[in-house]
């Protein structure tokens, strides 16, 4: 059985950490998105050209660009039994262009765990790693223009994926390894 876990957060809740650490639990990739335009933006692609002006102002990348580059990496051999989806969807249209997505893949997503994070702690965990790794996209402006993208275009995907039943919240201030434990516990459940 295929399984696409849709992993939700605020900038800064943990999403990549976790993601990783159920790619290693439960064998199943993981798929960030940040992680393709990054690689684009390494190959100083015309995607990557693209993708660059929008994130380096804290903005989302155009919807097409983004499920087109999803299309791509989930059509990988690696992705037949499922992935992990870390940064996508973003907004409700891309969740819905998700759902055609899998639904030509014969697949849907089988949970949508959000890891739950207060605002004061997301934005200390978001400096800290702007001083820690030197990213660009984590200075103390683009922090709180990433905060108000997320909370006007992402945070409505809470109540799309809650009425679908998918959604289960996982308390992310906890130690990192119980976070782990509580979203590998959840995932098996629907494996």
């Amino acid at each position: 059985m295929k399984t696409f876990v849709v992993l939700m957060g605020a900038p800064g809740a943990g999403k990549g950490t976790q993601a990783k650490k159920l790619e290693a639990a439960l064998n199943l990739p993981q798929v960030a998105t940040g992680d393709l335009f990054r690689a684009n933006l390494k190959n100083n692609t015309e995607l990557g050209q693209l993708a660059r002006t929008y994130m380096d102002k804290g903005e989302l990348v155009p919807d097409e660009v983004t499920v087109a580059m999803v299309r791509d990496r989930l059509s990988q051999p690696d992705c037949e039994q499922g992935a992990i989806l870390d940064g996508f969807p973003r907004t409700t249209a891309q969740a819905a262009a998700l759902d055609a997505l899998l639904s030509d893949f014969s697949a849907k997503i089988a949970v949508v765990p959000f890891i739950d994070v207060n605002q004061d702690v997301l934005v200390e965990r978001l400096v800290k790693r702007a001083e820690i790794e030197g990213r660009a996209d984590d200075n103390v402006e683009t922090i709180r223009v990433r905060m108000q993208v997320y909370h006007s275009e992402t945070a409505p995907l809470l109540d799309y994926y809650d009425e679908k039943g998918l959604l289960v919240k996982i308390n992310g201030e906890q130690a990192i390894d119980e976070v782990t434990a509580d979203l590998t516990q959840v995932v098996r459940k629907v494996m």
